[in-house]
């Protein structure tokens, strides 16, 4: 395993904690940095993968507080309800990711164009947004009735598309169904858990046979390194919303969507000759070379986003 391998993966794990659970998508951005770093992982294992670590940096600086509501489920209809309601919201974009993964992961994700498009609407919307004179209904996300989980959960399903963020999605959707900003970002943080983790365990099961032990080095790296910097971000993000709102997020998100469209468009390299893998297709750093899927971007398992990637290849 070479130092630049090395490298990649600690600035890739580090920019996936610190913007896991900001509203500015990071699966744009490790993708995105992911082109220009040349990096490249089959099925975008090590990209979902690494998650796990902020799922585990959440997990920590929550665990007080998810104890007392797991010892409380038998006595307290408060903590029933939430409960119910995290798995309420959880399901619609868990099934709907299940469904279309490999359609997601092959095709949709391949698309620089459609992330950086994502990322200047999405800051438009969270300018907008902020700047609505919402009055909010609920307070704290313990009192959030099951069907205001339901609508976020139907908002999180535009999370499938990147560029879009996760957090974002379910913050503002929670915000246009009554929620005050605080804690349609608290929720959106306890909707991560099973969120990701759903996503981790699905994808590690589709994608386990192709990690060799060079790929597990690397997601390990990217590992820590998301489990580091998430820790710094949650602590800090409640209070910074509090104080700022989601404009500074807004105008960050158009600024780096803004830079890649431009990217794309001027400075897109033409697709290579028919069947020649483009950039990127190179060598996975997740997979074994003489794995078929890994290496021939026409071996048979997803013929229509090999075809899309042939063209829309910056």
């Amino acid at each position: 395993m070479d130092l630049k391998s090395i490298l990649d993966a600690l600035v890739l794990g580090l920019v996936e904690g610190a913007t896991e659970f900001l509203p500015v998508s990071s699966t744009a951005h490790i993708l995105l940095l992911g082109r220009l770093l040349g990096f490249h992982s089959v099925g975008k294992t090590f990209e979902v993968m690494i998650q796990l670590g902020a799922i585990l940096a959440l997990f920590s600086v929550y665990t007080g507080r998810l104890l007392r509501i797991a010892t409380s489920l038998p006595t307290d209809p408060r903590s029933r309800r939430f409960t119910l309601g995290l798995v309420i919201a959880f399901l619609p974009a868990a099934v709907v990711g299940a469904t279309f993964h490999s359609f997601i992961t092959g095709v949709v994700f391949e698309s620089a164009t459609t992330i950086c498009v994502m990322l200047i609407l999405g800051g438009i919307v969270l300018l907008v947004i902020d700047r609505l004179p919402l009055r909010p209904r609920f307070a704290s996300v313990m009192d959030y009735p099951l069907g205001l989980c339901l609508g976020i959960g139907m908002f999180q399903m535009l999370a499938l598309v990147p560029g879009v963020s996760r957090s974002g999605a379910t913050i503002v959707g929670a915000m246009l169904l009554g929620s005050d900003k605080r804690s349609a970002a608290e929720f959106s943080f306890f909707l991560a858990m099973p969120t990701m983790l759903g996503a981790f365990v699905f994808n590690l099961w589709k994608n386990i046979h192709l990690i060799d032990f060079q790929g597990a080095v690397t997601i390990a790296i990217g590992f820590v390194a998301a489990f580091i910097s998430a820790i710094i971000v949650v602590r800090l993000f409640l209070g910074f919303v509090s104080r700022h709102g989601f404009a500074p997020f807004a105008w960050w998100r158009i600024a780096v969507g803004t830079v890649g469209l431009a990217a794309v468009l001027f400075f897109a390299e033409p697709p290579g000759a028919p069947g020649t893998p483009g950039p990127d297709v190179s060598p996975a750093v997740t997979a074994p070379r003489e794995v078929p899927e890994a290496v021939s971007p026409s071996g048979g398992n997803d013929a229509i986003g090999d075809l899309i990637r042939g063209e829309e290849q910056p």
